[in-house]
C-alpha cells in the first residue's frame, strides 16, 4: 500500500470538525495527519444560517469569529489545524437559473478561497493537496483559485437524489468531477457515476470504527432490551421513511409474531404515526448514545437493514453493515449495488417474502465459524485501508509529487 508522506493537505467538505456527528471527512483527515500536515476547513456561514440559527452554539461560535471575538485558526490535534472562515457567504440556492447561480457562487468561492489562503500563508503550507468532500458549490472554483498541486474530489452520497443539491448540482458536480485530478468514491455505484465524467475515478471503500463493536468488550445488557425475549430481529439507525421500508418491517412483525422486532434510533413523523406502534412485538427503544450501541447490538439474533430502494439508498455505502458484522451478527439487508461487496457475508433480499426466508435462514445457519468470518471481513474496512486506497489513487497521477 502506498503512503503519501510529508505533504500539506487542505480538506474542505460539508461537515465541520466541531460538528455534533462524526463524518467520513474527519476520519480521513485524521488518517492523513499521521504522515502529513492537514488544514481542516469548516464550512463558512451564509446569511440565512446567521438569521435562522444564531442561538445554535456552533453558529454563535462562528458569528463571534466573524466579529473577531475568537481565533479562527486553531490546532486541534497533532498535525491538524481547524479553520473557521471569518466571512459570510450569500444564500443563493433559491436562484432558479443555474447561469445566474454561477455568478453568485463564484463570488462566494472567492470569499472562501481568500480565507483559506490566509490560513495557508500563516501555516506556511507549500505545494499542497486539495481534498474536497462533496462540497460542490462553495468549493467549485477552489482547484483554480487555490492552485493545488493535486485536487481530489471525494463522493460518498448520491446527493443528486436530494432536491437542494440537484437543483444546480446536476450541472456543477459533473463539471467538478471532470476538472478534478482524481475522483474517489466510497461505493462502486458512485464510482461508476464519476467515471462517466472523469476516467481517473477510483473506488476507495469505507472505514469503520470496528474496535468499538467488539463482542468481547460487552460487560452489561441495557435494561430496556434485557426484558425482550428472542429471537430479536434488530435495526440501529435513523428511522426515516425516505430510507426504510415501513411496509417491510410491518410484514416481518405480522408474519412472525414470535419474533421481536427492535428498532433503535430517532423517528420521523411517518414512523411516529405508523401502525408499527400498535404491534406488541415491535419495540421502539429510541435514540441512544453511540457508546451504548454495541451493548444493544450484542442482544440481536439477526440484524437487518430494511432499506427502501430509491435514488437516496441505491448507491450509499451502508456503514451500519460493517458495525453489524464486526460483532459477528447474521445480517439481512436489501440488495443494492452498494451491497454487492457484502454479498458473501450477508443475506440479501429484494422482497418482503425474501426477508422472512432469509431471516429464518440466518437464524438456522448462525455458528461460530460464520461469526469469525464476518468479524474478519468487517475489520478489513478500516480508515487506514480506505485512505491507503486514496493514496494509491493519488499515486496513479504522474508528475505532481
Amino acid at each position: 500500500m502506498t503512503i503519501i508522506k510529508g505533504k500539506d493537505i487542505v480538506v474542505v467538505g460539508l461537515q465541520p470538525w466541531d460538528g455534533e456527528i462524526g463524518s467520513n471527512c474527519k476520519n480521513i483527515a485524521i488518517e492523513f495527519a499521521k504522515h502529513n500536515r492537514v488544514l481542516y476547513v469548516n464550512n463558512p456561514l451564509d446569511r440565512i444560517s446567521i438569521k435562522r440559527d444564531s442561538k445554535n452554539p456552533l453558529i454563535a461560535k462562528r458569528i463571534d469569529i466573524i466579529n473577531n471575538k475568537k481565533e479562527n485558526l486553531i490546532q486541534v490535534q497533532n498535525n491538524i489545524w481547524e479553520l473557521n472562515p471569518a466571512c459570510t457567504l450569500e444564500s443563493i440556492n433559491w436562484i432558479p437559473f443555474t447561469f445566474l447561480f454561477r455568478i453568485g457562487n463564484k463570488i462566494n468561492n472567492w470569499k472562501f478561497a481568500s480565507e483559506i489562503k490566509k490560513a495557508i500563508d500563516k501555516l506556511d503550507f507549500k505545494n499542497y493537496i486539495l481534498f474536497n468532500d462533496s462540497d460542490m458549490f462553495r468549493s467549485f472554483h477552489l482547484p483554480e483559485m487555490l492552485n493545488p498541486i493535486l485536487s481530489v474530489y471525494y463522493t460518498r452520497d448520491n446527493l443528486m437524489s436530494v432536491a437542494y443539491w440537484h437543483k444546480h448540482g446536476h450541472k456543477l458536480e459533473p463539471e467538478l468531477f471532470a476538472k478534478s485530478n482524481i475522483v474517489t468514491a466510497n461505493s462502486t455505484y458512485l464510482t461508476e457515476i464519476a467515471k462517466q465524467h472523469n476516467p481517473n475515478s477510483f473506488y476507495v471503500g469505507q472505514g469503520c470504527e470496528t474496535e468499538a463493536f467488539d463482542m468481547t468488550k460487552i460487560t452489561h445488557v441495557p435494561t430496556d432490551i434485557e426484558k425482550i425475549n428472542g429471537p430479536i430481529i434488530g435495526y440501529i439507525g435513523a428511522l426515516y421513511k425516505q430510507r426504510l421500508d415501513l411496509d417491510l418491517i410491518e410484514h416481518i412483525a405480522n408474519t412472525k409474531q414470535d419474533w421481536n422486532v427492535v428498532l433503535i434510533g430517532p423517528e420521523d413523523d411517518a414512523f411516529k404515526k405508523s401502525s408499527l406502534h400498535k404491534l406488541t412485538n415491535v419495540h421502539f427503544l429510541g435514540l441512544k448514545d453511540s457508546k451504548e450501541l454495541p451493548a444493544y447490538l450484542a442482544r440481536f439474533d439477526v440484524a437487518i437493514n430494511p432499506q427502501i430502494l430509491n435514488e437516496v439508498t441505491i448507491g450509499n455505502y451502508p456503514r451500519k453493515i460493517d458495525e453489524y458484522l464486526a460483532m459477528g451478527k447474521p445480517t439481512v439487508a436489501t440488495e443494492t449495488v452498494a451491497m454487492n461487496i457484502f454479498e458473501n457475508y450477508t443475506y440479501l433480499g429484494k422482497t418482503k417474502e425474501d426477508y422472512i426466508t432469509l431471516i429464518e435462514k440466518a437464524l438456522a445457519e448462525n455458528n461460530e465459524y460464520k461469526q469469525k468470518e464476518r468479524i474478519q471481513f468487517a475489520q478489513s474496512h478500516t480508515w487506514e485501508n480506505s485512505v491507503g486506497e486514496i493514496y494509491n489513487a493519488m499515486s496513479s497521477i504522474k508528475n505532481w509529487q
